[in-house]
């Protein structure tokens, strides 16, 4: 503990909790949305259990990868078709492939429920879950978007009480602005489309790390990781089109407002 608070460490502190803040974005966005399949009234109680029950698991999981890392790490089985799929899986791949699947096949499903305007209400009703399901989902989720920032914390420091400090922070950040996004969410309701969209681009690059920690290859192509700087563009460059979009709606619509009075006026002239 002498060598805890040292220079480099609080240095390492800081950038571990940025770290954790930008890499925690994409499962926060996550969590708010699994909350809406619960009560109303039970939305904000999941959301923070659920970030507090992750954080634990995460803390686990992050000793069990100081202390057992080679078995995240050897293969489990290969795939060899030889020229048409090729690829050697470990624990991590398959969790990570895994979780990238279910995110896309989440967020594809409430963009298809969205779309569905005249049924949209009755789905938001009749697919409401257990407050039990939804945090397990959230919890076990949670997994799948620990690997990346635990791995790269490790690349920064092998001292397991400032990653884990940096986690705690990381954790009341979220539980700080979990309501206020979902608040935002539920008062501007197109943004929620945005917010799936991201959440499918979440789950595509998830499968493209996947497939590259198992080196997955499909007709002697390997699969690419998407990088996190492509993925913060475009995310970034969704917001801003969603962004401008808005504007220019609500722009057309002043306009169409203030031309209704005046082709009335000369509807009635004519007539």
């Amino acid at each position: 503990m002498e060598g805890l608070f040292t220079i480099e460490n609080l240095l390492t502190l800081g950038m571990l909790i940025m770290l954790q803040a930008v890499l925690g974005f994409d499962n926060l966005l996550y969590i708010i949305i699994e909350s809406k399949r619960v009560e109303p009234d039970k939305q904000s109680k999941l959301r923070k259990t659920g970030i507090w029950m992750a954080v634990g698991f995460r803390l686990i999981l992050l000793f069990l990868l100081l202390k057992l890392l080679s078995y995240f790490t050897e293969p489990l089985f290969t795939l060899a078709w030889q020229g048409v799929v090729e690829g050697s899986f470990n624990l991590r791949a398959v969790v990570v492939l895994l979780g990238g699947a279910f995110i896309i096949y989440t967020a594809t499903k409430e963009i298809w429920h969205m779309m569905l305007l005249e049924e949209h209400a009755d789905q938001e009703q009749s697919k409401k879950t257990s407050f039990g399901m939804a945090l397990t989902l959230i919890v076990t989720m949670n997994v799948v978007f620990s690997f990346d920032s635990i791995l790269s914390a490790m690349a920064l420091t092998d001292n397991y009480v400032v990653m884990a400090t940096a986690i705690i922070i990381g954790a009341l950040l979220m539980v700080w602005l979990a309501d206020t996004i979902a608040d935002f969410l539920q008062r501007n309701r197109m943004y929620e489309i945005l917010g799936l969209f991201i959440l499918f681009i979440v789950g595509v690059m998830l499968i493209s790390e996947g497939g590259h920690i198992a080196h997955l290859k499909f007709f002697g192509h390997e699969i690419t990781q998407m990088s996190k700087a492509t993925f913060y563009f475009v995310i970034v460059i969704l917001v801003i089109s969603e962004i401008v979009r808005g504007r220019y709606s609500n722009k057309l619509n002043r306009i169409k407002i203030a031309k209704t009075p005046k082709l009335s006026e000369t509807l009635k002239e004519k007539a």
